[in-house]
């Protein structure tokens, strides 16, 4: 009997291991060796097939992101920007349609939430390109209304140094505002009715019902909305590629997108030519800022629990 079961047991094993075997595989190969990749060429001056062996440098490429690359610390500067434009914003937006949509004599309900959930599954690089057709300083659909309702006699250049960031916040908002109000929506469905009918009859005003039973009950689900809001806007980078490129004059270059061009340089006639090397302890360096920023709010969101 127990040879049976021995056997019967590692035939199941073996049919677990083999269905797993192809996700690991491809797990291994594009996101274990990639990282142990990147470790190892920071440490080298490397250009790429064509270019030569790669050269050990040591710590130069470090010291040359610490000490000689402005562009990098506009960059991160960029990204602290961008993300807290984003997250201020899209968050409270996400929380107070999810409150709206909520309503059960809210008629359309369902058309709405599809409305705003809608550009959460659109491709990113399609999404921009509407988007610059619409911020056009001269044929966009933005500047044509603006210039009708008379609020500027001049067309607005909101893709040039002074605007670039601003609309690049206005949709990364868009793009994220449907898939953090499911999150929230899901919440508030979990709430009981009759939490809100007793603090009705204890004289409960529509603030103070947000203030002191929704947001506290959505605890859990926010901790996790920011979370999620915090490492997707510090890591966003496609939409900023495809209507900026970064620019003008690095005005909206993020972290990702710099050390993105050392692999592939986008923009045509661009100085950044490829360094593999270089490129790879940017990223890291990236990578560690937005863990340290995780791990702040990590401990953070910790400490409030432990208060409240």
């Amino acid at each position: 009997m127990k040879k049976i079961r021995l056997k019967r047991d590692l035939k199941e094993s073996l049919q677990i291991y083999g269905m797993l075997a192809p996700n690991l595989f491809l797990f291994l190969l594009l996101s274990v060796y990639p990282i142990i990749w990147t470790f190892r060429f920071m440490f080298y001056s490397y250009g790429g097939l064509g270019t030569g062996a790669p050269v050990f440098i040591g710590f130069e490429n470090f010291k040359r992101l610490f000490t000689n690359d402005p562009v990098f610390w506009r960059s991160v500067t960029n990204t602290f920007i961008y993300a807290a434009g984003k997250i201020g914003l899209v968050i409270p937006l996400a929380f107070f349609s999810a409150l709206m949509l909520n309503q059960k004599t809210l008629k359309g309900a369902g058309f709405l939430r599809a409305t705003l959930f809608l550009p959460t599954i659109m491709s990113s690089a399609v999404m921009a390109l509407v988007f610059y057709l619409m911020f056009n300083v001269y044929n966009g659909e933005v500047n044509k209304y603006i210039m009708k309702l008379g609020l500027s006699e001049l067309p607005i250049n909101w893709l040039g140094q002074d605007y670039a960031m601003l609309t690049v916040i206005i949709i990364g908002i868009w793009g994220g505002l449907g898939n953090y109000m499911i999150y929230f929506l899901a919440g508030l469905q979990g709430i009981s009715e009759e939490t809100y009918e007793s603090a009705n009859l204890d004289g409960v005003n529509w603030w103070q019902r947000i203030w002191y039973i929704t947001l506290p009950m959505l605890g859990p689900i926010l901790k996790m909305i920011l979370m999620l809001s915090i490492v997707i806007a510090f890591q966003d980078m496609s939409t900023v590629m495809v209507l900026t490129e970064g620019g003008p004059v690095n005005a909206t270059m993020i972290m990702f997108l710099y050390a993105y061009q050392f692999f592939f340089p986008i923009a045509p006639g661009s100085m950044i030519v490829t360094q593999f090397g270089y490129g790879a302890a940017v990223s890291v360096v990236a990578a560690g800022i937005v863990g340290i920023v995780t791990v702040i709010y990590l401990v953070l969101a910790r400490k409030l629990d432990d208060l409240y």
